[in-house]
Formats: structure tokens, sequence, C-alpha cells
């Protein structure tokens, strides 16, 4: 067991080892695991770069809104997706994941320079700086300023996979999975109308995981 984890507690279950690697480093969680909190479990704090100055940046939230935890999965050469939140990535045995808008490494990353540059690259110094010589602009500048732009890379090859799709239709639908929303669908349900939650975390109601009143709501809904 990592000394960053602890020995109980969570929604993880710790007889379920999950083997799965960070830009090529081996390293093991569990099962409940997100990505996130498997590399913090593991001691693995930096995540990513920040984007104009590439600042060493670390897994800040816990959900949708994390600004800085971003990676990208590879299968194969075809199957690869980029730009997904560390928080929102359920850990499974074997994901492969890498981080993103680093050369040649995530720790030692040579985009960091910027931050020596930051008085001569302000906000808006592009609009300025780049007017002269007129020619420069298609064959220096406007090249450069595109492979330095975005974050993730795009895959080189088509997406092998097929994948299916669903046409749902309900009485009611919620947005959310917290308290709020487990009631509204318990009402919902009790009353017969066919309700639908949509949500972007992994289980429903972490926070009120132990509340008394949303296990009494998930235990009526699963009833």
């Amino acid at each position: 067991m990592s000394r960053f984890r602890t020995a109980t507690g969570g929604l993880i279950d710790r007889t379920r080892p999950l083997r799965f690697s960070f830009d090529g480093r081996a390293l093991q969680g569990c099962a409940g695991d997100t990505l996130a909190s498997a590399l913090l479990a593991n001691g693995v704090h930096l995540t990513g770069r920040s984007f104009k100055y590439h600042r060493p940046r670390g897994i800040l939230s816990a959900g949708a809104d994390e600004p800085n935890a971003l990676v990208a999965v590879q299968r194969d050469h075809a199957r690869y997706t980029p730009n997904l939140r560390a928080t929102q990535l359920e850990l499974y045995d074997g994901l492969q994941a890498v981080s993103q808008n680093r050369w040649p490494s995530l720790s030692f990353d040579l985009g960091a320079v910027n931050g020596m540059l930051w008085p001569f690259i302000a906000a808006g110094f592009y609009y300025k700086t780049f007017m002269w010589p007129r020619r420069a602009w298609h064959k220096l500048y406007e090249p450069r300023i595109r492979a330095a732009a975005g974050l993730g890379t795009a895959p080189g090859a088509a997406d092998p996979d097929c994948y299916a799709n669903r046409y749902a239709h309900c009485d009611l639908l919620i947005i959310g999975a917290g308290a709020a929303g487990l009631a509204a669908a318990l009402t919902a349900a009790v009353s017969g109308a066919h309700a639908q939650d949509a949500a972007d975390m992994l289980r429903p109601c972490p926070r009120a995981h132990a509340a008394d009143a949303s296990r009494h709501s998930r235990q009526q809904l699963d009833a």
C-alpha cells in the first residue's frame, strides 16, 4: 500500500489492484480509482504544464472543472484520445496515459524557458510582434505559432472502432446526481414517471455517499 493512500475509507476496493502507466512509468492503483486519485496515491503531483509559460501544474479539483490534469490515453496508434481530465477518467487495468504540452518530458520541459521571457511576451504581444517583415508570416511566424498552439495531439490514423448510439426518451430529465437530483428522481419514480439522470460523475452523489437521506434515496431507486 502506498504511503499516500489511506488504509480505510473512500469508494475504492483495496483488494483489487490495477496496473497502469503514466508517461511510461509503471504504477498501481485500485478498483474505483480515477486516474487522478491513483496518481496522487503514488505520489505523482506533477501532471501537466501551463499553456503559455509551461509552468508546472498539478491536480486542482475532483471533477469536470479540473483545468490542469489533461492527459491523453493511448491503446495503439489509431486509438489515441487527447485532452481527457484525469479526475474523470476511471482507472482500468492496463491503462496507458501520457501527459501533454511538454517536450521532451514533463519533468524537463524546454518550453519552460518562456517563463524567463515573460516581459517580452505579455498578453496580446503577437498582435504587434509579428507584423514585420511581411514575408516571414507565412514561412516562419504562422507555422511556429500553429505548432505551439493547442494542448493535445490528434491521432494520425483513422479510428477503427464502431460506436453504438441510443435515442432515449423520458418524462423527466434530471441534470446532476447529487442529493437533490436523487431526491427528484425518487419523487418522479414514486409517481410513476420515467426519469433519467445525467451527471458528470462516475458515481451518484459522492459527497452525500454516507448521508442517511441519500442512502435511502438510492435504495428506493434500486427497488
